[in-house]
């Protein structure tokens, strides 16, 4: 009788221990978030980049990046500057041929895909210029638009309000920056601005109550024009 109420005993502990170890195990089995990946080439703002020509238009470019701890896939958003266009491009690795349009900027990021159920992580994004057939001066990169940001609201001080942008170029060669700025469609220029440096603001007059757009197109010595596209905000 004895016997048998220690080996009862002993199939308890024997089960809860078992419990406690799949428990256990299944707490160590979840799922890590993939780390953050680290961009390698095009190198950020890469001027002229080649790539490998496959006709008049089109270059085969070599995406790179570091491969990133727990991640499954990849997909590499590439986005046209000049049409604000975006593609995404999936892979199992750490690099991808990618075929680009000539004589465009464009921008990259990676994201780093984990097991099911995990949160991606997401790079830098960093730019660059795919060059062109015989091409001896490209456009400025397109302004980024900083502040106002787009459908944000600004408050309006004594008439005025700042707008504020980034802008490069590879040959380093930018002059001014010329700012549209109305409640229609951002056709009405209203002030050019001397370029002195990548960041620029200048103030704007504006009254409060209204839906403004704008936008900034920047202009290089040789002429090259490259827009930012149109950006909105309220005023109050």
């Amino acid at each position: 009788m004895m016997g048998s109420r220690n080996n009862h005993k002993l199939s308890f502990i024997l089960l809860a221990a078992t419990v406690v170890f799949i428990a256990s195990c299944s707490a160590d089995a979840t799922p890590s978030d993939p780390s953050i990946p680290s961009l390698i080439a095009p190198a950020n703002n890469e001027p002229c980049l080649d790539g490998v020509s496959i006709n008049d238009s089109q270059s085969t470019v070599n995406f790179s990046w570091t491969a990133a701890t727990d991640a499954v896939t990849y997909d590499v958003e590439v986005e046209q500057l000049l049409l604000n266009t975006k593609q995404s491009y999936s892979a199992t690795t750490n690099e991808l041929d990618i075929t680009l349009n000539k004589a465009v900027p464009y921008r990259w990021k990676v994201i780093a895909n984990g097991q099911p159920g995990t949160t991606p992580s997401e790079s830098d994004s960093w730019k660059f210029y795919l060059a062109g057939n015989g091409a001896v001066n490209y456009a400025p990169f397109p302004p980024e638009l900083l502040t106002p940001r787009s459908a944000s609201t600004i408050v309006v001080t004594d008439g005025v309000i700042p707008l504020s942008w980034n802008c490069n170029d590879m040959e380093n060669d930018l002059t001014t920056f010329e700012v549209y700025m109305d409640t229609n469609n951002a056709s009405t220029q209203v002030t050019v601005v001397t370029y002195l440096g990548e960041t620029t603001e200048v103030e704007v007059s504006a009254e409060p109550g209204n839906t403004y757009y704008w936008k900034i197109i920047a202009i290089d010595s040789d002429d090259n024009k490259s827009s930012s596209g149109v950006y909105s905000f309220i005023t109050q």
